[in-house]
């Protein structure tokens, strides 16, 4: 890398050449803070970042395996930022994705992080349909860790998205993922909300989705377990990704899930001691869970 009289200019390519063997030297010596070291001057040095991402991410799973997560994801960062600078950023995206998918089940928070960043680094480039699959991971991230505020704003931002590509079907799926998670958060207006606007989406008034939408929010408002548990087993509710499909089957109305008494059968019910004892069976089941 040095310059002199008789040579104006560093020669990077064979600097980056002895960098990465310095970080195999590194590495088999287990030397690894030096190895990790070495690889970063390699990047800085060297053009050609294929390569270099090969070597990172065997340092990346190391310091992951040594419970060194931090470093680990401030190594990939820093790796993503350098090919960004370096005009490349399909490869700081694929780096960022592939880096959230290897520790999904160790740090789900930090993969939630680094797909939300990824996606924005595609969005960046207009490749939307490649921002909304990073989305999607984090929005599914976020719902199994049971971070539901962050997981309805995840959930807006793809729908804004399909949206914006015409692709009003998957719309309609997501409004029916957000649903759920509002009411989840036990937020039946934002719930509500959600359908109402969803009403702009071309096609969506009158869709199967709609209706079965309106017919959960009816029981929720009821608070009609049995109505709720019945749409919530539709296919349209069961075959969504999983972690959807979860909140639909362990979707509680409030109030222990007792179904409202219509008046008719108050009216019809016998007065007397019979009465009496109907009450305070009502009462029971109210603290047993809705039971009958």
């Amino acid at each position: 890398l040095k310059t002199g009289f008789l040579k104006w200019k560093p020669d990077y390519d064979s600097a980056a050449t002895e960098y990465g063997k310095a970080a195999v030297a590194f590495k088999n010596a287990k030397q690894y803070d030096q190895a990790r070291e070495a690889c970063l001057r390699e990047a800085e040095a060297h053009e050609n970042n294929k390569a270099y991402l090969f070597i990172v991410f065997l340092f990346f799973e190391k310091l992951t395996e040594m419970q060194r997560l931090p470093e680990a994801v401030q190594l990939i960062e820093k790796a993503s930022m350098m090919y960004l600078e370096n005009g490349t950023p399909d490869t700081a995206a694929i780096a960022l994705e592939r880096a959230g998918k290897l520790i999904e089940n160790v740090s789900p928070e930090k993969a939630v992080q680094l797909y939300q960043q990824a996606a924005s680094v595609f969005e960046n480039e207009e490749r939307l349909r490649q921002a909304l699959e990073m989305l999607g991971k984090a929005s599914r991230l976020l719902v199994r860790g049971r971070r539901l505020d962050e997981a309805a704003l995840s959930l807006q931002k793809e729908k804004s998205i399909y949206k914006e590509i015409e692709n009003y079907p998957t719309c309609y799926k997501k409004t029916i993922a957000q649903v759920l998670v509002h009411l989840h958060r036990n937020d039946y207006v934002a719930a509500e909300r959600c359908v109402r606007e969803s009403y702009s989406i071309p096609g969506f008034n009158g869709s199967e989705d709609c209706a079965a939408l309106e017919q959960l929010l009816e029981g929720y408002d009821q608070q009609d377990q049995d109505q709720v548990s019945e749409v919530c087993n539709l296919p349209l509710f069961k075959y969504m990704d999983n972690d959807y499909a979860k909140l639909g089957l362990t979707l509680v109305v409030p109030g222990g899930g007792i179904k409202k008494k219509s008046p008719n059968t108050a009216q019809d019910k016998t007065r007397g001691p019979a009465t009496v004892g109907s009450h305070a069976d009502e009462e029971e089941d109210e603290y047993s869970g809705g039971l009958c």
